[in-house]
């Protein structure tokens, strides 16, 4: 893929060639299709061409002039990307994108308010907005949302080619011989390894590795959900006894019925004058009978999981008093209440997933704006074409992966495999942040028909939208640690990446090197043994696939090293 454009110049021997800084010429520029407006294109004599590029900011491009052929073949490069039409003024000048007005209205007819009311809701209330009203999400939210810095885009063309290397850490710019083009190539992280997870872990394996007092051995990492999900979740520390568990136990049970009783004895006088518990209480009631109904556990009317998962939620409220209720935080709890089969247990249990998951609920949602920013960098790495055709969509930003990034794929997945999955992720193996890792492995399966058939924004977002419940957890897990394997073995990853997916970093020395120097200044080497070594124990599970009790097992590729 050709970033960049400029001219071979004949050498000048008085000394006065023009320079540009890195050594590049001065009419070299670089822009992203997603900001180009126009193309205005013209035919000379003798068969010459040229092309002159305008950008929505109206920056007018130097010309490109074709001296051997002409335009046809760059043109018919950009139409896999853009759609470009003539423009009916100007038969020379070629629009780009211009099927988005009629796209926007047909959006436009979809929203019952205006653009600032919708952004409103997505900040205060982000299930519902994304979930209920996802396919109604348009470009003028993203761009809201994502916010825009005037400054960006006013720079001038000489300084545009100079912007790759710093959004892009990490990356290398290669020079062609080839007159007139600049390429840049991604960088090669090597042949992905092949990857198989165990059989399932059974309770006698695991018994035998529980010492007299109840301690988990060192180095293990085989439990059963029940057991496994407190030590996961943190609300059990790993080196506690079976006796100080209980008494942690006794302790925290006493705290949470203390927290119950606030809201409990709140009467209905009082509750008039507090639109803050009524309001959590009126979300909570409706979130709760509309939650995994159709799961046995919380199936039928007036069932008791659905009561408890009510009383949960609220008692939360009185927990966290700055958060409160947010919708969605109902589906986190669910598997964890089915699981623990106890109030107050899955209630800490709770608890501490959500101090992983606050960010996302927050007014601001910095949480889902920094996830959606290191899903595109894992993704730019993994694979920089994709990421190029999803820009030219509109579909740049990943805003089609936000439900999947808020609930942790809960509605992407059967129930059981969601119990699979998530203390997959909880053990933060093979790397942190192993849930963006996941949704690359998803995009990557999608990748071929999602480019094939040239999917627009509209239809990305459909085809993502229909992926729910048709996703094999199993074959996602695999991919998702293969890519993880791939890239620390990598001896240039960026810092970037490594500092999302929580690896050591280091400088890099060609082994090669004569003198002994580092030709590699600046690259970052992240160690297989960053991924390996835990200050705790860890459990990297794959979940029994019928409703008895869970079995866990531990990937064969994945192996801890105690800590001394």
């Amino acid at each position: 893929m050709v970033n960049t454009i400029s001219f071979k110049k004949k050498p000048h021997t008085n000394g006065d060639a023009p320079s540009h800084r890195n050594g590049k010429s001065k009419w070299s520029f670089l822009f992203s299709l997603t900001d180009l407006k126009s193309i205005k294109q013209n035919k000379e004599g003798m068969g010459w061409s040229y092309l002159v590029f305008c950008l929505k900011d109206d920056v007018v491009l130097p010309a490109l002039h074709f001296h051997q052929g002409d335009s046809k073949l760059l043109i018919d490069s950009l139409e896999k990307y853009v759609v470009l039409c003539e423009s009916p003024q100007d038969k020379r000048t070629l629009l780009v994108n211009c099927q988005n007005k009629s796209l926007s209205q047909s959006f436009e007819n979809l929203l019952d308010e205006p653009a600032y009311g919708i952004i409103q809701k997505i900040k205060k209330d982000p299930y519902t907005a994304t979930m209920v009203g996802f396919s109604k999400v348009t470009n003028y939210i993203f761009d809201s949302l994502r916010g825009s810095d005037p400054s960006a885009h006013q720079r001038p063309p000489s300084e545009m080619a100079d912007l790759l290397s710093d959004a892009i850490p990490g990356l290398k710019i290669n020079q062609q011989e080839e007159p007139g083009f600049e390429v840049i190539t991604r960088i090669d992280l090597g042949e992905r390894p092949v990857v198989q997870r165990r059989e399932p872990v059974s309770l006698e394996e695991w018994t035998k590795n529980i010492d007299s007092e109840g301690r988990i051995l060192n180095g293990l990492s085989h439990v059963l959900r029940k057991q496994a999900w407190k030590f996961l979740l943190g609300y059990f520390p790993w080196d506690s006894t079976k006796e100080e568990r209980t008494q942690l136990q006794k302790q925290k049970t006493d705290e949470y019925f203390r927290m119950k009783l606030q809201w409990k004895s709140v009467s209905e006088e009082q509750e008039k004058r507090n639109s803050r518990l009524r309001d959590y209480r009126s979300l909570i009631e409706k979130d709760v009978n509309r939650t995994d109904r159709t799961n046995k556990f919380y199936e039928g009317q007036d069932n008791p999981g659905l009561i408890l998962l009510h009383d949960i939620l609220m008692t939360y409220c009185m927990y966290d008093f700055d958060l409160g209720y947010v919708q969605g935080m109902s589906d986190l709890l669910s598997p964890l209440l089915y699981v623990m089969e106890n109030e107050v247990d899955a209630f800490w249990c709770f608890a501490s997933y959500m101090d992983q998951m606050h960010q996302n609920f927050e007014e601001q949602m910095q949480g889902m704006k920094t996830q959606l920013i290191q899903l595109s960098t894992l993704l730019r790495l993994l694979d920089s074409g994709f990421c190029s055709y999803l820009e030219s969509q509109d579909s740049g930003y990943l805003y089609f992966c936000f439900r999947w990034l808020l609930i942790r794929f809960k509605r992407e997945f059967s129930f059981l495999d969601i119990l699979r999955l998530w203390e997959v992720m909880w053990t933060e193996l093979p790397c942190k942040n192993f849930h963006l890792l996941l949704c690359c492995a998803i995009l990557e399966s999608e990748k071929q028909q999602i480019m094939e058939k040239h999917y627009g924004f509209n239809e990305i977002l459909k085809h993502i939208n229909e992926l729910s419940m048709k996703i094999d957890v199993e074959d996602v897990l695999c991919k998702a640690e293969a890519i993880s394997l791939q890239m620390v073995k990598c001896k240039e990853l960026p810092q970037a990446v490594c500092e999302i997916l929580g690896l050591q970093d280091s400088e890099v020395t060609t082994p090669d090197s004569d003198n002994g120097e580092d030709e590699n200044v600046g690259m970052t080497s992240c160690p297989t043994s960053a991924f390996q070594s835990n200050s705790l124990p860890v459990l990297a599970a794959s979940g029994a696939r019928d409703d008895n009790p869970a079995e866990l097992s531990m990937s064969p590729n994945v192996s801890r090293v105690t800590p001394a």
